[in-house]
């Protein structure tokens, strides 16, 4: 999942991947990490792109995808529940815009 974010995982193929039935691989990603193994891809997927963010102009459609979402308006959505911003306005706030953690407000 880290090095193909964008990839459409799900929990049976991340399972597969490192050969392991599904609800074995659930329970030991949660007990390793501690939360579900989709939890964790979705804030990975959604780091990336607040990172990426930073880094330049990259259109949100095509960044959305690079993070492994079908349309940019669920990318919008997903970042915004996330950090409490939307994309947009973190792009143009950024470093101070996604500094604060979702719900804090100054």
């Amino acid at each position: 999942m880290h090095a193909q974010p964008e990839a459409a995982w799900s929990l049976e193929s991340l399972a597969r991947e490192v050969g392991m039935s599904r609800s074995a691989f659930a329970a030991r990603f949660t007990a390793l990490v501690g939360e579900p193994a989709l939890q964790y891809l979705t804030q990975w997927r959604l780091q990336l792109a607040r990172a990426w963010l930073q880094e330049g102009p990259q259109p949100l459609a095509q960044l959305a995808g690079r993070v492994g979402y079908q349309s940019e308006a669920a990318f919008c959505r997903a970042f915004k529940r996330h950090f409490g911003v939307p994309p947009g306005s973190a792009r143009r706030d950024a470093p101070e815009g996604l500094a604060r953690p979702a719900g804090q407000r100054t």
